[in-house]
Order: C-alpha cells, then structure tokens, then sequence
C-alpha cells in the first residue's frame, strides 16, 4: 500500500519538478486547519489550551506571523536561487504564511475585527480559493490526461478554453463555486453556464430585466434549490470555521476585554484638567439658553403688571427665578398696588367730606 503510494507520489509529483509547490499546498491547508481549531479552543475558553498574543496588553492578530512567514519564505527562496532542498522547506514556509493571512482576509478588508461575525465568512471563501487555484497549478493538465513535455493538441487547447469561457458564464451567472470547480473539472461549469443565472446576479440584471417569465422562474428555482444548497454550505461552513456570532447575542471573552479596556481609558481622559471642546460648546450652549429663559421672564412680568408699569430688573449677583415664581410675584405686588391707590382713594374722599 505504501509502496503504491509512495510510487504515485514520485511519479506525478517528484519527476515533474512539483514537490515545492506541493508542499506549499500541504503548508497551507494545515496551518488553516491548526488555526481554525486553535481560535475555537480559545472562543469556547478552555483552560488546558493557550489563549492570545497579548504582550502588554496588545492583542496580536495570526494575520502578523502570517506576513512574517511570507517574508521567511519569500525572500529565503530568492536567497538561495531555487535550490533543492532549500526551496522545499521554504515552500512550506510560504504555504503556512499564506493559511495564516487568508484565514484573517476580513479584517484586512473591512478594517475591522469581524472573525466571529457573518462578515467574516469571507476569510473562509478566500482560503477555499486559494487551495482550490494552487490545486489547479499542481495538477495541471493531469484532469485532461496531458502531462506538461508532451505533445502539444490543438484539440485539449480549444478545449481548455471552452472551459474557461463557460466557467466565466457560470461566475457571471451568480454560481461561483460551480465556477470554481469547474475549473478544474471539465464539464461543472458547462453545466452551469447552460442553466438559468440566480435572479440577484449580474447576469439577470442584463438579461432577464426585460424578460419577467424568466426573471419569475429564477426566482422560483432559487425558492426550491438554491436555498437548500446555501444551508448546507452554510452547514459545512459552521463545521469548518465555527457558527458566527449572530448579532445582539452574548459578547465574546475578547470583546469584554476590549470593552474594560475602553472604560478605563475613559475614566482616565475624564480625570484630566484640560476639557475637550466639545465642552466649552456644550457650556455655550447652556448659557445661551439661560440667556433666553432671563428674557422669557422679563416679557411675562411686563405683561402682567401692564403697558404702563416698569418691570423691575433683579440683582445681577441675584439669580434669576423660574417663570412660574415670577408671575406669581408680580400678581402679589399688583395686588397689594391695588390695594394702596383704593385705600388712598378713600382718604381723600373722606378728607374732602370733613371740609
């Protein structure tokens, strides 16, 4: 069995020179897979497993040794010209680079850190396209039954290119993943270019805009078989990648960290003597809504004591009362006015009557 094997290994990956690339994609789908289950270990908390990066309270990201590990390969394949075994083992090197920055694709896109969320999921598309182009490079024309020095067939090569016409139908069509395997399998992607395109695809947009029969029948087969195909790729997803965090649900170890961390900072900035500005526009503001309650005031009093009367001004070390506690006081002081010019009216009748 191993003999087998190992015989099948050197005839389709040794004699043709393929070993390094080979090795990149060995490199690649491992380091995916041990950081998939590292992060998983560490979301569910376990003890007995390591957690973060986190030197001073910085939380480093498997994104920076990804790119480190790019560097080492890169530059140490260069460094020694392509020479055997150097360029196996630096191969590897680069692969495990490549898993390890694929893996975090979201958050180089999006700037932000969506691992958990369903924003993320594209982390999970751009490793499967990875693997699946540097499958295509390492297997070549074998799907075919041609190996690279043979003869050159004007037939294979018109065929190859049918292929990779149909397969850009088939992306166009909204069918990426019939797409992509039908790159490197003849026949999936002719499959799909033939079918109708999913109603939100850019092909429907050009073709079936003006065509409702056959906008209304993409629709219902998307109804049927495209949304069962989409559970149970979300399925093998959840499988592979771990279920996202859905929104509004319990935050994360990490998120609580980061929100402690945020208070802190917080409390630190608010204990300091200097104000922000958006103070000093807050304190504006305020007085200048003081300002208008004082004039508020000084209307109602005028208007209550009547056109003739002044109105007093208060004290300016004073402060100045609610409009409620105002009116009622200058309803008093009108009152008792009244009270006197009445009381002095009737002195001066009475005087008049004794003379």
């Amino acid at each position: 069995m191993w003999s087998d094997f190992w015989d099948t290994y050197a005839h389709h990956i040794q004699d043709p020179g393929k070993q390094p690339l080979f090795l990149v994609l060995v490199g690649f789908i491992g380091s995916f897979l041990a950081i998939r289950f590292s992060v998983r270990m560490i979301r569910r908390g376990v003890r007995w497993w390591p957690g973060n990066v986190t030197p001073g309270g910085l939380h480093i990201h498997h994104v920076v040794f990804g790119l480190f590990f790019l560097l080492l390969g890169g530059i140490g394949a260069f460094a020694t010209a392509g020479t055997h075994p150097w360029l196996d083992g630096f191969g590897l090197v680069f692969g495990i680079g490549c898993g390890l920055v694929l893996d975090e694709f979201a958050l180089l896109l999006h700037l932000e850190d969506v691992y958990w969320s369903e924003q993320g999921r594209k982390s999970v598309d751009a490793v499967i396209v990875g693997i699946l182009f540097t499958g295509l490079l390492l297997v070549g024309y074998l799907p075919l039954g041609v190996t690279p020095g043979s003869d050159v067939h004007w037939q294979l090569i018109a065929i190859i290119c049918a292929n990779a016409l149909f397969s850009i139908v088939t992306l166009f069509k909204g069918k990426f993943w019939s797409g992509m395997i039908g790159i490197m399998v003849p026949g999936v992607s002719w499959i799909g270019a033939l079918r109708l395109a999913r109603p939100n695809s850019p092909w429907a947009r050009w073709r079936y805009s003006h065509r409702p029969r056959k906008y209304a029948r993409a629709r219902r087969r998307e109804a049927r078989w495209h949304r069962r195909a989409d559970s149970a790729r979300q399925w093998l997803f959840d499988l592979i990648a771990g279920k996202p965090t859905p929104p509004g649900a319990r935050p994360t170890r990490a998120h609580l960290i980061a929100e402690r961390m945020a208070e802190r900072v917080a409390v630190r900035m608010s204990a300091r003597p200097e104000r922000p500005a958006y103070l000093q526009l807050d304190e504006q503001r305020v007085r200048r809504l003081a300002r208008l309650n004082r004039l508020a005031a000084r209307r109602a009093t005028s208007t209550d004591l009547g056109p003739h009367h002044p109105a007093p001004r208060p004290p300016a070390a004073a402060a100045v009362p609610p409009p409620s506690v105002t009116s009622q006081r200058s309803r008093r002081r009108a009152a008792v006015d009244r009270r006197r010019t009445v009381a002095a009216g009737r002195r001066r009748a009475s005087a008049r009557r004794r003379r």
